[in-house]
């Protein structure tokens, strides 16, 4: 830094606050402080906990302090967060901070949440300070007014980038940044991110053409620990999700020797779960406790975050709704129930603990079957070695971008040659072409091709000067209440019959009750009464009660940590190996080596074992669920090919299972056939419905194209009327307008998203470099055990799934026993 910049007034003023704090700025902090008083754009990469928010909120407060007469009344700076909670939390700091200095900025929160009367009033004076969603960003600029909003803004910030980064959120955030910059061109724009592996990319997304860019990464790294925590002896048959359960009595005593605990699991039906075990092990923890997730009641939520932040609470269970960067300095400890499927979410959880700077960061892995203790020794090497996931850019999502046009039409209109230039100066659409673009304005004035006869469709019109408008008000009314591209499973309220508000379930899992079955939500027990209107009422119940399974619940296996697992698995048995999960495991992974084999990092494992049940040949990729959903069909589909046989599946994270109550005749030359990686996508495609898969997906994009309205006046369209409609339209579209480009943006997700494309080829590639190790056996292994419980998990209940896995393993035993006599 400077010494010219520091006499600046406005940095002497923020000195001596800090002193009087007993506070000093870190290096990245003052940094970003200069390098914006120097009219520079740019990001922010700094571990959690070091004051990221500080160093570009700060920023902005000194350029004011020094230069006062630039900047006039109204909004100054808008905050994109991606989490509601988030932006509520930062604006509470921000206004501590503003108070402290003495300005007298204000600074608010705009978003769902948001009371209806502080919008009217912000509508009509808005604060120096302005922290929003995307969506709620989007919102204003669909007023026609628009730009008196934004006429005195000196800066954007978008903080936690790297979670916005790889959804179509984050190219809303692109388009919204691109029209402010075309018609602020003097707005500085900055982003904060955690550290990523593509951190230069993420640059370029964020700032595509700024001519005064930086990049500022802060020099601290944040110290993490990481404690496994062991089961009292090894599983020899491991199976998933019942070894958690008999570890609370190790968690309630972490809990009860931390000051405060975060409690992270990876879906809501198994936070659900845990906060149910750990009161039923501790009845003292009732109302020291408490479970947040995104289907809580909003209100319910803010209390629980008020009460974690204030120290009230003793411990939260929560699932990725309090991942991101909310301070609550209490928490000393954080615990991992299972795997976190992925690096940098382990870190990210791991720094809500020892919140502040200096402080290590605790996190306890509890691992719900003992083969997790393999991926806890992975990330521990992971995290040794700084190797973090990639977060991908979305590219040409058209369906955010015709719903963004409609926007600009609404907030004031447009011309299409400004439009145009803002829409290609953006990462993600530089590459559309002119074709592409008048494809966009024939989509949004007639609904494309098909569209003509469809008024509903013609949402915006060309006036004389050629200024593109929304003229009609109740296109313009749907249009705000559907703007976003979060599509969700059809939501239902839940409400007591006496009055009170609990929460939110999906449909599909309604749907499937009858009157006086009972469920779990908010941490009740709660009994089916009726449904009307959208809305579940309950009674107040007891006793034993199903657990809800949300829909997009399960997370895939990151590419790096199936890399680290694969590389942890193959050194397993190296008498130089100094982890203690691995020394716990060398019973099981004695007993897998001696059934069948534990494949090096160059080999490739196969089994086939024969069982009363049938016949079962088990893969082992390690390239979780996801990718073994698409291999376990291709198999399928490539053995078929070979001779007539059916197959039905299953799969987790390290591999799946092809079962068959015929002999599976497949030899060692039949075994490098299948798993050849020529024609790879062509047999993919063949082994999967394609276009039921498409159809499915174009739910989503005719619901964010504003093909198909979710939300109207009083009502929310239910699921199953929305796949219906958008399932006709994919019907009409496929025979009367194949190049429709929301049809080919379907299709493309599809191959990246759901078929993992890119990932697959890696794996066939990798798979075609290594020795196929094939081997057979009688009984089952510890790598193809938990696969097998998975397949029997869809088809009994828990008590019966229990019987028939205890004979499962006794039998496996016996057979043991009988071959060593």
């Amino acid at each position: 830094m400077t010494q010219k910049f520091e006499q600046k007034q406005g940095y002497t003023i923020i000195q001596n606050w800090l002193a009087e704090k007993q506070m000093s700025p870190f290096n990245f902090q003052k940094e970003t402080w200069q390098r914006f008083a120097n009219g520079y754009s740019g990001m922010v990469i700094a571990p959690t906990g070091f004051g990221k928010t500080y160093s570009i909120f700060v920023a902005v407060l000194i350029d004011f302090l020094t230069h006062p007469e630039k900047y006039k009344a109204g909004l100054k700076l808008i905050w994109i967060t991606p989490l509601r909670s988030l932006a509520k939390d930062l604006a509470r700091a921000m206004q501590e901070a503003i108070d402290e200095i003495g300005m007298d900025w204000t600074v608010e929160t705009r978003n769902g949440d948001t009371d209806p009367k502080a919008k009217a009033r912000q509508t009509k004076k808005m604060p120096d300070i302005l922290l929003v969603t995307p969506e709620s960003l989007h919102l204003l600029l669909a007023q026609k007014d628009n730009h008196k909003f934004f006429k005195n803004l000196k800066c954007v910030a978008v903080d936690e980038w790297h979670e916005l980064l790889s959804s179509k959120r984050g190219v809303m955030v692109e388009l919204a940044l691109a029209k402010l910059q075309f018609d602020i061109p003097q707005l500085r724009i900055w982003g904060i991110t955690a550290t990523i592996g593509n951190v230069d990319q993420a640059l370029d997304v964020l700032l595509p053409n700024a001519t005064k860019r930086t990049k500022i990464v802060a020099k601290e790294k944040k110290k993490i620990e990481i404690v496994s925590v062991f089961p009292k002896e090894v599983e020899l048959l491991p199976w998933a999700g019942h070894l958690g359960g008999k570890l609370v009595d190790e968690v309630v005593g972490i809990i009860l020797n931390s000051t405060s605990t975060l409690v992270f699991t990876n879906t809501r039906s198994q936070s659900e779960m845990w906060y149910q075990l750990l009161l039923d092990a501790h009845p003292d923890f009732a109302g020291q406790i408490a479970l947040h997730h995104g289907s809580i009641d909003s209100q319910l939520r803010e209390w629980v975050e008020d009460n974690l932040n204030s120290g009230v609470l003793k411990a939260v269970v929560a699932t990725s709704s309090l991942d991101l960067g909310v301070d609550f300095k209490p928490v000393d400890t954080v615990i991992q129930i299972g795997s976190s499927k992925g690096v940098a979410r382990f870190m990210q959880r791991a720094g809500r603990s020892g919140h502040s700077p200096f402080e290590t960061s605790k996190i306890y892995f509890v691992p719900t079957h003992s083969l997790e203790l393999v991926e806890a020794a992975a990330l521990k090497e992971a995290v040794k070695n700084r190797v973090i996931e990639n977060r991908e850019p979305f590219i040409l999502a058209y369906d955010v971008l015709v719903q963004f046009i409609v926007t600009c039409a609404l907030g004031g209109g447009f011309f299409p040659e400004d439009m145009k230039s803002i829409i290609k100066s953006t990462y993600s659409f530089a590459d559309l072409s002119d074709d592409e673009w008048m494809w966009c304005l024939l989509f949004i004035t007639q609904g494309g091709k098909t569209g003509k006869n469809y008024e509903e469709f013609h949402k915006v019109i060309k006036t004389e000067e050629g200024k593109y408008i929304v003229a009609k008000r109740k296109i313009g009314m749907l249009h705000r209440m559907n703007i976003g591209a979060i599509v969700s499973d059809s939501m239902l309220r839940v409400k007591f019959l006496s009055g009170g508000y609990i929460g939110m379930i999906e449909e599909y899992f309604i749907s499937k009750l009858k009157k006086g079955d009972k469920f779990v939500l908010a941490g009740r027990v709660l009994e089916y009464a009726m449904l009307k209107e959208m809305t579940v009422y309950v009674k107040s119940s007891s006793g034993k009660a199903i657990t809800p399974s949300w829909l997009g619940g399960r997370l895939p296996l990151s590419t790096n940590l199936s890399f680290f697992l694969r590389k942890k698995l193959a050194d397993s048995l190296s008498p130089n190996s100094k982890e203690k999960e691995l020394q716990f495991l060398h019973p099981l992974l004695i007993n897998q080596n001696e059934k069948s084999h534990i494949p090096k990092e160059d080999e490739f494992l196969v089994e086939q074992i024969k069982t009363r049940e049938g016949y079962h040949l088990f893969f082992y990729p390690f390239e979780g669920r996801l990718v073994h959903e698409v291999m376990a069909g291709l198999m399928a589909y490539r053995i078929s090919k070979l001779y007539p046989i059916s197959f039905s599946m299953a799969m987790n994270d390290y591999g799946f299972e092809l079962f068959s109550d015929q002999e599976i005749l497949l030899n060692e030359d039949d075994l490098h056939k299948i798993l050849s990686k020529d024609h790879l996508m062509e047999d993919v495609i063949s082994s999967v419905n394609a276009t039921e898969m498409a159809k499915r997906k174009f739910r989503d994009i005719a619901v964010i194209s504003g093909m198909v309205m979710q939300t109207l006046p009083g009502r929310q369209i239910n699921n199953r009327s929305l796949q219906s409609s958008s399932g006709i339209i994919f019907s009409v579209l496929e025979e009367y307008d194949p190049e429709n480009l929301l049809l080919r943006q379907t299709y493309n997700e599809v191959f990246n998203q759901q078929l993992e494309e890119v990932r697959l080829r890696a794996a066939f590639d990798r798979i075609s470099k290594s020795k196929i190790v094939y081997k057979f056996s009688n009984q089952f292994t510890p790598l193809s055990f938990p696969i097998k419980v998975d397949s029997l998990r869809q088809s009994l209940s828990s008590e019966d799934l229990g019987t028939r896995i205890r004979k499962m393993q006794e039998r496996n035993l016996t057979k043991k026993t009988k071959k060593k006599l």
